[in-house]
């Protein structure tokens, strides 16, 4: 079963809207990548509309890491995934999503792009 990204059939108050037409297919969305923890990276090239091409992490082991007090980044390797508030369960499986808190080499950091749909994984050195 695919994923519609098209207008909702039911109002705010609760309503259902009277459809003036079908679905279409480029209102058609895709199953999400869920990017791991794991030894190599593995990146997914989709064609978009228009012709495009968007850049998916699957998997990876290294992040870009930003330390705000020296103002420099850093590539470091990811160790685990310490906290991510999407899901309870990413943590168990080290799924890294915008948001997560990931344990690196120099400290804990907070992953700042969508792994998923940038191709890169880019985060900011927490203070602890």
């Amino acid at each position: 079963m695919s994923v519609w990204q098209g207008r909702s059939r039911r109002k705010p108050t609760g309503g259902l809207y009277k459809p003036a037409r079908k679905k279409r297919k480029y209102e058609m969305g895709r199953e999400p990548i869920e990017t791991h923890v794991a030894d190599s990276l593995k990146i997914k090239k989709v064609r978009t509309r228009g012709g495009n091409l968007k850049v998916k992490v699957v998997r990876a082991d290294f992040a870009n890491v930003l330390d705000p007090e020296t103002n420099t980044c850093k590539k470091v390797k990811i160790l685990r995934v310490k906290e991510n508030t999407a899901n309870l369960h990413y943590v168990r499986r080290n799924v890294i999503t915008k948001g997560a808190i990931i344990e690196t080499e120099i400290g804990l950091a907070k992953v700042t792009s969508r792994p998923g749909q940038d191709g890169t994984i880019n985060a900011v050195l927490i203070k602890e």
